[in-house]
């Protein structure tokens, strides 16, 4: 056996045991979850400066401060998730009691991505270790000193038969898909989904998939467009644009889109100066490989703003494309950069039907003031969720789920819905024998008919 199917299965004997069903059990591992990323702070925001040379503001809310916020809300819950729940039970089965028992499924395995490398692997961690599961995570072999950090974090803090890092690269990520696991999370591209997909299929294993997509955002003629600026450029050049649910296209009214495209510029000179490769505040590419095809991305003739790069320092400008049309290449794909075309509509019924054209994406953003426009777009729209006058933030709450549809993935976590993620909810009904109703056994006569039919009917 290799290194990889030795700790499954010694995950597998251990979740066996039982020990991991106790929520006391579950509590302490929290608590000590939490104490770890609260104690290694420096070290993990220094780790997501080596990678991505993410700014410290960024590093802390998006990957540190969101984490000790979701494990402060599951472990407040936690006794309350855990317990069995009784529900009623239809008078056919008199005397009879229902209890729906949460119980974790197993052994589990959590792929992360590279753009969020802690963020994004700690958070659906903690459902499963809350619902009571044990688990072997598999960073991001892009982001080296984040996935070494955690490696090295987890070995000190955790026994491996309950919670293992596999290191390395797509063969480690695959072997680690073949074997015999209970449930399978992974955070990516639409492409690598569809290969987790394909593997758990041949041994019917759940999944989640978090993935992605062209995420639209729609300002309409009546949007205050100096907040809409705003609100759009942040979420689209945070992390350099390397975010799932940034905004990967604007879609603007005729009548807004020059204004717009001024207060955009205007707005990225005000987060990153006149040189923003000098800005302490702004990310950079992760690898060469992913620079060189966001740089073949752009279309010269059509940037207003930025397009400056330097390959040796992975630094792509925030860069803002006009007059894009629908069939230009960087409306191909998930953008993933810090690359923001710009379209135009004049019906918001033609907004629509464009955005229905393509898959269904991971996040939509509405700008606008009227109430009637806004529920045509949320009603119209297919999406996994969004914003309206606002973008990335509904990541943030841990009283919502999160989760794509469709193409951008399937299954939802984050507070309750993580918990969730990760339990079977098993059924158990529990009947008297001092009493046995005869009334659905055969021979049947019109009597017991008329009978289940009026308690069933």
């Amino acid at each position: 056996m290799t290194a990889i199917a030795d700790t499954v299965a010694a995950q597998r004997d251990y979740f066996r045991r039982g020990e991991t069903r106790d929520p006391r059990f579950r509590y302490e591992m929290l608590e000590r979850l939490r104490r770890l990323v609260a104690d290694k702070e420096e070290a993990i925001l220094a780790a997501l400066r080596q990678d991505l040379r993410k700014p410290e503001y960024e590093g802390y809310s998006s990957e540190v401060g969101i984490i000790l916020d979701e494990l402060k809300y599951a472990k407040s819950h936690l006794a309350s998730w855990c317990r069995p729940r009784r529900v009623r039970t239809p008078l056919f089965d008199f005397p009879a009691k229902t209890v729906i028992h949460p119980e974790p499924y197993g052994t589990t395995a959590i792929l992360a991505p590279w753009n969020y490398p802690f963020q994004l692997l700690i958070s659906p961690l903690i459902g499963a270790l809350a619902a009571g599961n044990t688990a072997v995570v598999k960073p991001s072999e892009l982001a080296p000193a984040t996935s070494e950090l955690i490696a090295g974090l987890f070995d000190e803090a955790f026994p491996p038969e309950y919670l293992a890092v596999v290191t390395g690269e797509a063969d480690a990520a695959k072997e680690l898909l073949d074997q015999p696991l209970d449930y399978i999370f992974f955070t990516g591209s639409t492409r690598v989904g569809r290969l987790v997909m394909r593997a758990a299929a041949e041994r019917l294993v759940p999944v989640t998939l978090e993935l992605g997509g062209k995420s639209p955002a729609v300002v309409d003629r009546d949007a205050r467009l100096e907040v809409t600026a705003r609100r759009l450029a942040w979420g689209k050049f945070i992390n350099a644009g390397q975010t799932c649910i940034a905004p990967d296209y604007v879609l603007a009214h005729r009548e807004v889109v020059e204004p717009l495209l001024e207060l955009l510029k205007n707005q990225i000179e005000a987060f990153y100066g006149t040189e923003p490769q000098q800005s302490p505040d702004y990310a950079r590419i992760i690898n060469e490989s992913h620079f060189d095809r966001l740089i073949g991305l752009i279309d010269p003739d059509r940037v207003f703003v930025g397009g400056d790069h330097d390959r040796d320092k992975r630094y792509l400008a925030p860069t803002i494309l006009r007059d894009v049309a629908w069939d230009d290449p960087v409306m191909e794909e998930e953008i993933f950069g810090p690359l923001l075309p710009v379209l135009t509509f004049e019906a918001l019924d033609e907004a629509i039907g464009r955005i229905n054209e393509r898959p269904r994406p991971l996040a939509l953003y509405y700008f606008g003031e009227t109430d009637s426009r806004i529920r045509r777009v949320i009603e119209g729209c297919p999406f996994g969720g969004g914003c309206v006058n606002e973008s990335v933030m509904h990541i943030v709450t841990p009283h919502a789920p999160f989760g794509g549809v469709g193409d951008s993935g399937m299954g939802a976590y984050h507070g309750r819905w993580s918990f969730d993620t990760f339990t079977h909810y098993k059924t158990v009904l529990t009947k008297s024998s001092r009493i046995d109703i005869k009334l659905r056994y055969p021979p049947y006569d019109a009597k017991k008919l008329r009978w289940t039919k009026r308690f069933m009917g």
